[in-house]
């Protein structure tokens, strides 16, 4: 790995993935449908990340190279099918809808340049993956292995928090009250928690600890820059401040009881 090697892969990403996320307003635009967003930035991300693993320069182990994109492509398929299938059934995603009614007639130049903003924070996500995908080690270390056990818990995780939520929503005796059972009662939010857990298989995979390839401690920026949107930005918060709306003493309740993000045991 050198220099221009790196200028040129976080410059692919970024022009990548601007043109990903103006195709996602777009169909935000022409379907009135924000959940299509998250089905675009999904796979947007995930081939970004396949190309940048397989396409880009050096090429010091393919094999390596092969297990991170096919690693990223499990994730990819298994959360782009849930976001996909979750879109087709609503008419828009709360979280944005908010979001627009409080923009009113600016609402579709702010999405655009807010659309441009997740494009440019998910620059150091598809980046994490082209380091670990480029760690020059002629050989499947330890840490190989680990960082596939990791991508594997957080995918068969998330399906199985998802899996929860879909079944409690169909059955239409718990309309208007709240999952606080099986994962869901470890954690507010244990699909986002498995997503977060699920990026720091690149770090894993992309440090050497022994010092020959400096570039891939730059992977710990896709678990920190993931932490940090699910946390702070455009995961948590809204979700928490619908919920809060939508449930009133039931989620406070529920918030006393159950940890925020990371797994833990219910509170009595």
């Amino acid at each position: 790995m050198t220099l221009p090697f790196l200028i040129l892969a976080v410059a692919a990403i970024a022009v990548t993935l601007s043109v990903i996320m103006s195709a996602a307003w777009l169909i935000r635009e022409r379907t009135g449908n924000s959940g299509w967003v998250d089905a675009t930035w999904t796979v947007g991300l995930g081939l970004v990340g396949i190309g940048a693993a397989l396409l880009l320069p050096p090429h010091d182990y393919p094999p390596r190279e092969m297990i991170v994109a096919v690693l990223v492509a499990l994730w990819t398929a298994r959360l782009g099918m849930h976001i996909a299938a979750r879109s087709a059934r609503i008419s828009d995603d709360p979280r944005y809808a908010k979001l627009a009614a409080d923009w009113g007639e600016a609402a579709p130049r702010r999405m655009f340049m807010f659309l441009q903003q997740q494009a440019f924070g998910s620059v150091p996500l598809a980046l994490s993956v082209y380091l670990a995908a480029k760690n020059p080690a002629p050989m499947m270390r330890t840490q190989d292995y680990v960082g596939i056990a990791i991508v594997l818990i957080a995918v068969i995780g998330e399906a199985l928090a998802d899996g929860q939520l879909r079944r409690f929503k169909a059955d239409p005796a718990n309309h208007g009250r709240i999952l606080d059972s099986g994962l869901w009662a470890w954690s507010r939010h244990p699909n986002y928690f498995f997503q977060w857990f699920g990026w720091l298989a690149w770090p894993v995979i992309a440090i050497d600890p022994s010092g020959g390839y400096l570039y891939g401690w730059l992977a710990l920026m896709g678990p920190a820059v993931m932490y940090w949107v699910l946390r702070y930005a455009t995961g948590v918060p809204h979700l928490e401040a619908h919920m809060a709306r939508t449930r009133g003493a039931a989620f406070a309740d529920y918030q006393r009881r159950t940890s925020l993000f990371f797994p833990a045991p219910p509170r009595s």
